[in-house]
């Protein structure tokens, strides 16, 4: 299907390039969000008419969204959440956890503008990208630990699962003995007398 673009959409083209895309996504993305219109001669004729007016409203929208930018541009948010001993999560952060702990320090970002490839599900730091526009978008870094103290720790640049891994192998040691066999278990006690008498 060829619709007209009515803002810069990703990978696809400009205000008013005429593009072609798969049916689905026109009728189910483009066309109810009042990103696009069907191509079509009288829909052409009422872009080209108001042009003027989609352009400068966008205009807007971009000087906005710029202004909002500088709030949220490199911010680091902290989530406390209870996970295993190897740093899995149970559960996982999603966007509706980062919306929520925006709306918490007073920063308003809806759901649709968080990119989030894929749900968080390990302890440690991420990057994610906040697209507060089709032109404009930040990135924050999402800080998740399973108490304030380990936060604190990764916000310092600390790997807090390695370093926890060493802190458990530092306990472990192994005898070694140079002269053993691949799979042969080291005998502590001298050998068997019994064996050397016959």
């Amino acid at each position: 299907m060829d619709v007209i673009l009515l803002e810069r959409v990703e990978k696809l083209g400009q205000i008013g390039d005429v593009v072609t895309v798969k049916n689905g996504f026109a009728r189910n993305f483009l066309l109810p969000r009042k990103k696009a219109l069907r191509a079509n001669a009288a829909n052409k004729k009422v872009f080209e008419a108001n042009r003027a007016n989609i352009e400068a409203e966008n205009v807007k929208r971009r000087d906005v969204a710029a202004e909002d930018a500088k709030g949220i541009d490199g911010k680091t948010i902290t989530l406390i959440r209870q996970a295993s001993n190897t740093g899995q999560l149970y559960g996982s952060v999603s966007t509706r956890d980062l919306v929520e702990a925006f709306e918490a320090d007073g920063d308003k970002v809806t759901k649709n503008q968080i990119v989030l490839d894929k749900p968080i599900k390990t302890i440690g730091l991420s990057t994610v990208r906040i697209a507060l526009h089709p032109e404009v978008s930040v990135t924050i870094k999402v800080n998740v630990a399973r108490s304030p103290e380990e936060a604190e720790l990764q916000a310092q640049g600390v790997d807090v699962m390695s370093s926890m891994f060493e802190r458990d192998e530092a306990g472990f040691t192994e005898d070694y003995d140079p002269n053993a066999e691949p799979g042969e278990i080291a005998v502590d006690a001298p050998e068997d007398e019994t064996a050397n008498e016959g």
